[in-house]
């Protein structure tokens, strides 16, 4: 089983801001892949979850690689997601190195990633957050950048990751 885990908060008013680039890239993950699985509340985990029991369905895959998946968005904010992804991985007994969480990166310019596994969080509450509660860097991690012109214009990191992307350059 592989956990895939979007970080980002809560709420309305967290919806397209930068900081929810993981609940953003998983959510066009799942329309592409997955478009009839919905989110449903998951308490045990307050997490959001889509169980989705074989992913190679009807492809020559099946038979060769049964892969169960779980996509996840935790419900406990940013800087507390470990939470929710402790939870989910062990009740599902999944191990570190088969999860992957995906989060915004100020120091990748936006439009790029990378996929890395066993790093530090480099400053990212949220990865501190797995990182802490999982007590192991040996996840993987998709880091998303987010680093704009824009970025410069602010010149305040925490309030550029919770602006939306449609915000237009206007800091003072």
């Amino acid at each position: 089983m592989k956990l895939i885990v979007g970080l980002g908060n809560p709420g309305k008013e967290y919806e397209n801001t930068r900081h929810n680039t993981g609940f953003i890239v998983l959510e066009n993950f799942r329309k592409k892949h997955f478009p009839a699985e919905e989110w449903r509340f998951e308490k045990k985990f307050n997490a959001e979850i889509i169980f989705i029991k074989d992913c190679f369905k009807g492809t020559p895959l099946k038979k060769a690689h049964p892969l169960f998946l779980l996509l996840m968005r935790p419900l406990t904010f940013m800087n507390n997601s470990g939470e929710a992804v402790v939870k989910a991985s062990t009740y599902y007994k999944i191990a570190p190195k088969d999860i992957v969480v995906i989060h915004d990166d100020l120091d990748i310019p936006l439009g790029e990633f990378r996929l890395q596994k066993g790093r530090g969080a480099a400053g990212h509450h949220g990865v501190e957050s797995v990182i802490k509660a999982l007590g192991t860097k040996d996840f993987w991690r998709l880091r998303v950048g987010i680093n704009g012109p824009l970025r410069r214009e602010c010149n305040d990191d925490a309030k550029f990751v919770l602006e939306s992307f449609h915000t237009p350059g206007v800091y003072n």
